[in-house]
């Protein structure tokens, strides 16, 4: 294996692959690819049902926990993120979402010059193969497969009917500039399996002979000679290995991994990283500042008919007919992501212009991350809030690259965050009493209430959501872009390290702020637009 390459981009995540595929394809330039995790061959992954059991799966996730969180009764919190090729593009729940176009408008009057909604849109088409074809804002022939869903249960539909009941519409596609109202999500799919990016980009050219890809590989820090980037230090097989990059090193590791090695390369706050013996090369204290991430409550219902994905023996010939037909045919059941249908609404504090709730609706009731199960029927309405006032950090627990970083998110410093939930699981609560879903039998399981139509109080409420709100999976902002001059900023509109040379970030972690919605369309178009800016220079 060479130990010199032109381009060293470190992680083989959502971003990562992206680049690396873009990379290559100008046929000019060498480029290694680092995952420390392992190659994406669990078949878990490629079932997209197959999501419901990833986070228990701790060989091909990173297993972090938070901070105790003193507003959510001092909880750590679970934040499940891939180790392996593909990273979270081949743990999580495939919804294709771009988000509010009105964002990036947002992140350029920022600073992140460039990002507009006018000039990011193409980037989206570009990685595009959509199964509906191509129009306005969408595109075909692209890497990555976007679908509709081959199979979604018979709730998904009544949860979508249900928007009338709620006076929201019903949405064909969110991913037009009119997206406030419930409908069945497009996804990450392709001939009904999981289109991760390792899948999209990366199989397709797994044997070009620029592309190098080097898995179970730990990055340990950036090498720097002079603030100028020259390449990395590895351990493989408890071996420290040095490569050399002729040209940039691009950190893909996401809003936990990047800050974390960049701080541990000596780039970060001086004060920080002499707590733990690190010398300060480049001192940049916005490093693993800015934390944003989607706050979720599960609003849970049981029904009293056999319905829906539950784990339970009466529905055991149904699954085994539906495994048959993914097996021989990739339909059926084993073909769902699970969480099918969903939409966007607006607490008090959004608008139908810009709604700031978003659900996504399970059949079936999945606790805690799907790593407990429940026997019995019932379907699962998350909720999230998707402009969090409130944000936290990132910071070593210490200088080994072996120890998680401390992850705190600092979730509802703000009231604001705290109430548009409380109306968020009010809206959730309503669509349950929806006539649609009359003949479910449903009754609440959480939050506990006498019946659905109960009227909680706040107080109810807010205990509720102390008590339960995870992670919805969308951590961003550790790294942020925006301009040289912005003491809140990391790297610059065209995603190079401040005060390094050859250096890049390029993954969720850029983001000048969160995104109203999942995030792994808005990190595969950063790394569209940053390869496309590399190939330019």
């Amino acid at each position: 294996m060479p130990s010199s390459y032109d381009f060293i981009i470190v992680g083989a995540g959502t971003a990562g692959c992206t680049l690396a595929r873009r990379l290559v394809d100008t046929q000019k330039v060498t480029v290694a690819l680092i995952e420390a995790g392992k190659k994406d061959t669990n078949p878990f992954i490629h079932m997209p049902i197959g999501v419901a059991v990833l986070s228990s799966m701790t060989g091909i996730n990173w297993n972090y926990n938070t901070a105790a969180q003193s507003t959510l009764n001092d909880r750590c919190l679970f934040w499940p993120r891939g180790k392996v090729m593909g990273g979270s593009s081949s743990v999580n729940a495939m919804v294709y979402i771009r988000g509010q176009y009105s964002d990036y408008d947002e992140w350029e009057a920022m600073g992140a010059e460039g990002w507009s909604a006018k000039e990011v849109l193409p980037l989206f088409i570009r990685s595009e193969d959509n199964i509906r074809g191509a129009d306005a804002f969408h595109g075909v022939g692209g890497p990555i497969g976007v679908s509709d869903l081959r199979y979604h249960d018979a709730a998904s539909d009544a949860f979508v009917a249900a928007a009338q009941h709620v006076h929201l519409p019903q949405v064909d596609d969110f991913n037009t500039h009119a997206r406030l109202g419930l409908g069945i999500y497009q996804v990450f799919h392709r001939d009904g399996q999981r289109c991760s990016t390792a899948k999209g980009f990366i199989t397709p050219i797994l044997q070009h002979p620029n592309l190098t890809i080097m898995t179970n590989t730990q990055v340990r820090k950036v090498l720097l000679e002079d603030n100028i980037a020259t390449g990395v230090e590895c351990e493989v097989n408890g071996q420290i290995v040095n490569y050399t990059a002729n040209q940039e090193v691009i950190l893909s590791g996401g809003a936990i991994n990047s800050p974390q090695l960049l701080m541990l390369s000596g780039i970060g706050d001086k004060a920080h990283l002499a707590q733990h013996l690190i010398e300060c090369i480049v001192d940049l204290p916005a490093v693993g500042q800015q934390l944003k991430d989607h706050l979720d409550i599960v609003v849970q219902v049981k029904a009293s008919l056999p319905c829906g994905y539950a784990v339970m023996p009466r529905l055991l010939p149904k699954y085994i007919a539906h495994g048959v037909q993914y097996l021989t045919q990739k339909k059926g059941l084993l073909t769902s992501n699970a969480a099918e249908a969903g939409g966007f609404a607006a607490s008090r504090y959004g608008s139908a212009e810009k709604p700031d709730l978003q659900f996504h609706f399970i059949p079936g009731l999945i606790v805690d991350h799907g790593r407990q199960l429940e026997f019995d029927y019932g379907f699962s309405l998350h909720v999230c809030h998707l402009y969090p006032a409130s944000s936290g950090t990132i910071r070593l627990a210490s200088k080994s690259p072996s120890d998680a970083p401390l992850i705190d998110p600092n979730y509802l410093a703000s009231d604001e965050d705290l109430y548009a939930l409380v109306d968020g699981v009010r809206l959730a609560r309503q669509i349950f009493t929806a006539p649609e879903f009359t003949p479910y039998g449903l009754s609440p399981w959480f939050p506990a209430a006498s019946s659905l139509a109960e009227d909680l109080t706040d107080e109810a409420i807010i205990a509720f959501i102390k008590a339960h709100a995870q992670t919805v999976y969308h951590p961003v902002g550790t790294c942020r872009m925006g301009a040289i001059e912005d003491p809140n900023t990391v790297v610059d509109p065209q995603c190079r390290v401040k005060g390094v040379q050859r250096l890049r970030v390029v993954d969720a972690s850029v983001m000048p702020n969160i995104i109203g919605g999942n995030t792994n369309a808005p990190t595969i178009m950063i790394a569209e637009k940053i390869a496309a800016h590399i190939m330019c220079e």
